[in-house]
């Protein structure tokens, strides 16, 4: 069935070598942060709070745009993952968790329990997948759905970061 004069490698050819050497699979897997063995969701969300420590310093909306441009080119990256491996959602892709954990840390306040907090919150919701989260993992597919469900997550623990900045602002 394959054809040899293809460019496109099977689900099987699809090695950290292949993604790591085309743009799309770099930003993918997270910078290779999703290649990790083990927890590779956990692992790209911690690797997601360094470019995170800088994105912090923007004004509200040029973080908002950041997020909404990570969003657009996270769905091109997870598409091309997908497309290439047959997984409708492929665990080495990762960007979905840098985008999600960016949603939950918005106007986070300073220090770094709040950082520990979006990173635990969000990781929560993620793994959790409470409705409409799971109904996105389940239902949406492709690129977009790779990206929607942490997307949702991420909003969720947004919300429960704030809420709890103003309890504990009293």
């Amino acid at each position: 069935m394959n054809d040899p004069s293809s460019t496109t490698p099977s689900p099987s050819a699809l090695t950290a070598r292949v993604l790591l050497r085309h743009p799309l699979g770099w930003l993918a897997t997270g910078f290779g942060s999703g290649l990790s063995p083990r927890a590779p969701g956990t692992v790209g969300t911690a690797a997601a709070l360094i470019p995170w420590w800088w994105l912090r310093d923007l004004s509200l909306p040029y973080y908002l745009g950041a997020i909404v441009v990570a969003f657009a080119l996270g769905v091109w990256a997870a598409q091309w993952v997908v497309n290439r491996s047959g997984v409708n959602d492929p665990q080495v892709v990762v960007w979905d968790e840098f985008v999600g954990v960016w949603i939950a840390l918005i106007a986070a306040p300073a220090g770094w329990i709040w950082m520990l907090a979006g990173f635990a919150l969000f990781r929560l919701f993620d793994i959790w997948k409470p409705w409409p989260v799971r109904w996105a993992d389940r239902r949406v597919h492709g690129g977009l759905g790779v990206m929607l469900d942490d997307v949702i997550a991420g909003g969720y623990a947004l919300i429960v970061m704030h809420s709890a900045g103003l309890f504990f602002a009293r």
